[in-house]
């Protein structure tokens, strides 16, 4: 009996294991040329927490397969420091400036629970923190964009400069990406990108006598909330397997669909950071891990101010999916991240994000 149940686990851990090695793929290889990867790369902290298991149950019985997953965890540690960071940073916020990032789900307009209040008790929140920069995707309303952008301003405060993006729905209703700063905007610009609802835009922020370019984004969504919703039903209700491996299909699908268009964001996105012709700062909901092409091409010759001065788990989403870190705010080499931190405020299914950078001296 232990020699069957020895094979077993062992064959669990090699399959695991492999799982693991595959993801580290993900952030090599473009979804568009081959999807694969991209999936355990989304799955990358949950096969992380199954083969540490699988350590643990062979440490305790004293096996050198335990080594297994402690060399294919540590092949891929950069991974991990992504993720979790273990040693609480020193914190100097003396000279710093805030930018906050917050995915708003649309101020929850569309939730079976929806609070009537979210969107003023979310600009409360805003209003209380007082950030120097402000990045909020998903911003929704009805009526004028120019009312809309001012009674948001006043309800801050008062003391911000704007800069909103919007796509009508319906008659009368938008949704879209806003930039406000207490420093002044001296220019605006916007990523289009084709056949996407997504949203990118880049504010010039004079800060003291320096520009800096801030870059705002919501990559493409996987856009499975109804999918989801079915997907339930069929495990629930049918006993059609055909139905819900259909229902599998459809969601995979999706998912690969997710991934190939926030590649080809990416791409643009950073066509436009590399063009910049001023410092820049990067953030938004990307809706891609740290281990996915995505995140790797944005952030390439930048820093992550979490992975720089951040502490404990980096999970920014926690909604009807695994929880996991799809928010950033990275920076280039003339600014240093002196603090991070994930609020963990229940406004949304994001927490906002927000990092305190200085200029390098």
């Amino acid at each position: 009996m232990k020699k069957i149940l020895y094979k077993i686990l062992l064959a669990i851990n090699i399959a695991f294991a492999l799982a693991l090695l595959l993801s580290y793929l993900a952030v090599h290889i473009d979804p568009d040329d081959f999807a694969l990867p991209a999936f355990f790369g989304l799955s990358y902290p949950y096969l992380l927490l199954i083969n540490t298991i699988i350590i643990i149950i062979w440490a305790v019985n004293l096996k050198l397969e335990a080594l297994i997953s402690v060399i294919i965890i540590g092949a891929g540690l950069t991974h991990f420091t992504n993720y979790l960071k273990i040693r609480r940073p020193q914190t100097d916020k003396t000279g710093t400036f805030e930018v906050l990032s917050y995915n708003l789900r649309l101020f929850n307009y569309f939730e079976d629970q929806k609070n009537p209040n979210s969107e003023r008790v979310i600009l409360e929140f805003l209003r209380n923190q007082q950030p120097d920069i402000i990045c909020l995707q998903e911003f929704y309303f009805a009526g004028s964009p120019d009312e809309k952008e001012q009674s948001v301003i006043k309800a801050l405060g008062g003391n911000y400069y704007s800069h909103l993006k919007v796509i009508r729905r319906g008659l009368n209703h938008y949704f879209g990406i806003v930039t406000l700063s207490h420093f002044p905007i001296t220019g605006r610009g916007e990523i289009i990108h084709p056949g996407s609802p997504s949203l990118s835009i880049f504010t010039d922020i004079l800060i003291d006598q320096d520009t800096f370019r801030v870059f705002n984004n919501h990559l493409q969504s996987f856009r499975l909330r109804s999918m989801e919703r079915s997907f339930i039903n069929e495990l629930t209700e049918s006993s059609d397997n055909k139905e819900t491996i259909d229902e599998i299909k459809n969601i995979s699908h999706n998912l690969k669909d997710g991934f190939v268009r926030r590649s080809s964001q990416a791409k643009l996105v950073k066509d436009y950071i590399n063009s910049s012709p001023f410092p820049v700062i990067v953030t938004g909901d990307f809706n891609d891990t740290p281990v996915s092409y995505s995140y790797r091409k944005i952030r390439k010759g930048l820093n992550d101010s979490f992975v720089k001065s951040g502490y404990g788990a980096g999970f920014t989403y926690k909604g009807n999916y695994p929880p996991n870190r799809i928010d950033y705010i990275l920076y280039d080499h003339t600014l240093e991240s002196r603090s991070f931190d994930i609020i963990k405020v229940r406004y949304s299914d994001h927490y906002p994000i927000i990092a305190y950078l200085r200029k390098q001296n």
